[in-house]
């Protein structure tokens, strides 16, 4: 009982981010990044601002699965962005996936807009755990609780590291509450990316169907 008091308390904590303020938009020319933890929602987001009339830069090499039947939505080559800062030269008006770890990494000389995704961190665990073991992985080596700590304690330096950085702009964006409200969800996206989206079509790629770890 006292570990799930925990992980409760957990959870609170994680949703507290939310009480940070999203950035005021520009219409300044800047590259797209969709971020947030794994399993938080950046593949759908993606096909949501592909709908809206977004431009993505992705490769299709990880292919769509159980776990993500509509894709995935990435371009495998970001992770060398350390050493390659050339791939996103041509990535003005372009959305791109970046993991929140690779957000360090990024180019200070180029303007970013960054729709960073949340979710219920127990939801967040719950998918990723499935998913590895449907891939036979082991879903148990980290205890859910041990994972949740790493997870919050990444999020807390993040989003204060964002809040510093002059070339980006960041919304914060509920995966819980895309599902619940796509329509206001989309609304407060189409604002943030200069009023240029096409609302119905974003909100018409919200599957509910396929939020499977509701908690």
């Amino acid at each position: 009982m006292t570990g799930m008091i925990k992980t409760k308390k957990l959870v609170q904590n994680s949703n507290e981010f939310g009480s940070l303020k999203n950035q005021p938009a520009s219409k300044e020319p800047a590259i797209i990044l969709v971020s947030g933890l794994p399993r938080s929602g950046t593949s759908m987001m993606m096909q949501m601002l592909e709908a809206g009339g977004i431009e993505l830069i992705v490769d299709h090499i990880r292919k769509a699965d159980e776990d993500n039947p509509k894709g995935y939505f990435e371009f495998e080559k970001i992770k060398q962005l350390e050493k390659n800062f050339s791939l996103l030269e041509n990535a003005y008006g372009k959305a791109i996936k970046v993991i929140s770890m690779l957000l360090y990494q990024l180019p200070m000389d180029k303007k970013y807009k960054i729709i960073f995704m949340k979710r219920k961190m127990d939801e967040v665990l719950t998918s990723q755990n499935k998913m590895l073991k449907r891939r036979g992985q082991p879903a148990d080596s980290v205890d859910d609780q041990v994972m949740a700590e790493k997870f919050n304690k990444h999020l807390r330096k993040i989003f204060n590291w964002l809040k510093k950085q002059k070339n980006m702009e960041t919304i914060f964006i509920s995966y819980n509450d895309v599902i619940l409200s796509p329509m206001e969800q989309s609304k407060k996206i189409n604002r943030f990316l200069g009023n240029m989206l096409k609302i119905d079509k974003m909100v018409n790629v919200v599957d509910n169907f396929l939020y499977r770890q509701r908690k």
